[in-house]
């Protein structure tokens, strides 16, 4: 897999998002003409959100990325203090910890931890 891609519909809004709240460290950076592409790596795999590209739609229709986290229960606490939306309650399974959020576009994302890792 070469990377997974969230339509946006505002640019600045979801950078914020991505890179304040998730603390994502953009390593690609293209914006002009009303459209743009952000790309963050993610160890192996990279995370990109776009604006522009027509067949771009927003919405929890689309893909969800799993975002492997170090500290579940922080990462949990501090989407809560930026009053994240919830779409499924922080729960355990047997092999993992897991949590769907949106995004600020409304595109969900899985926070995950998984267990013995």
């Amino acid at each position: 897999m070469a990377f997974v891609s969230y339509a946006v519909d505002d640019l600045k809004r979801a950078r914020k998002f991505y890179e304040e709240i998730l603390l994502l460290k953009p390593t690609s950076v293209w914006e002009g003409e009303g459209m743009g592409f952000i790309e963050y790596d993610l160890g192996a795999s990279t995370l990109a959100i776009g604006k522009g590209a027509p067949n771009f739609k927003v919405g929890k229709q689309g893909a969800t990325v799993a975002l492997e986290v170090p500290d579940f229960d922080a990462t949990i606490a501090g989407l809560k203090k930026h009053k994240i939306n919830f779409i499924t309650e922080p729960h355990e399974t047997s092999v993992c910890f897991m949590s769907i959020i949106e995004d600020s576009e409304g595109n969900q994302l899985m926070i995950h931890k998984r267990k013995n890792s």
